[in-house]
């Protein structure tokens, strides 16, 4: 065998781990943090008009505030109990838990854009709250699809979450009004 082949055979391992991963995705952390996505912009609505910097910083902290309490939990809580994580289990559970920060970066990029859109403090929060909800629909939907549910399943799932979202955006009025 050559270096080559040596080297084609790991690539191809190598796509075929990353593939599995991909068919095993927990989408969760997805939907988990679209919906604290939502509820931090709730919360930063109601405390007045944060600075449009302020509020991304807070989005990206509080969902890696959170991604880091989800991989604690995860490798301390369960994992503890049965042995000591190792490197690796350390690393694949801090891959899992990653959507709750990849959540909460488009409502972060929508505030951040809001000037561009013309948008005052209010509206860039209605913007970031909207592209949260749809994160979250967007997440579950994809775990549908992913887990191989059925279109009517996928749709239940979907329709689920717009419900959700809409609740969300009830507590919001309530809440600002």
């Amino acid at each position: 065998m050559t270096a080559g082949e040596t080297g084609a055979g790991q690539s191809t391992d190598r796509r075929e781990r990353r593939a599995a991963r991909r068919a095993h995705a927990d989408y969760t952390g997805g939907v988990y943090g679209s919906m604290l996505a939502a509820s931090v912009v709730i919360g930063a609505g109601t405390l007045g008009s944060f600075p449009r910097a302020e509020l991304v910083l807070l989005l990206l902290l509080t969902s890696l505030v959170f991604w880091i309490a989800h991989v604690h939990a995860e490798l301390f809580g369960a994992r503890l109990a049965r042995r000591t994580p190792d490197r690796r289990v350390i690393l694949r559970v801090c891959r899992e838990e990653w959507p709750i920060v990849k959540a909460a970066v488009p409502p972060a990029a929508a505030i951040a854009v809001s000037p561009v859109l013309g948008l005052d403090v209010q509206g860039a929060l209605w913007l970031a709250l909207s592209v949260a909800v749809a994160g979250q629909v967007g997440w579950s939907v994809a775990a549908a699809h992913r887990a191989g549910a059925s279109r009517r399943l996928v749709a239940t799932t979907a329709t689920v979450n717009v419900l959700l979202g809409l609740v969300i955006v009830v507590v919001k009025i309530a809440v600002t009004h």
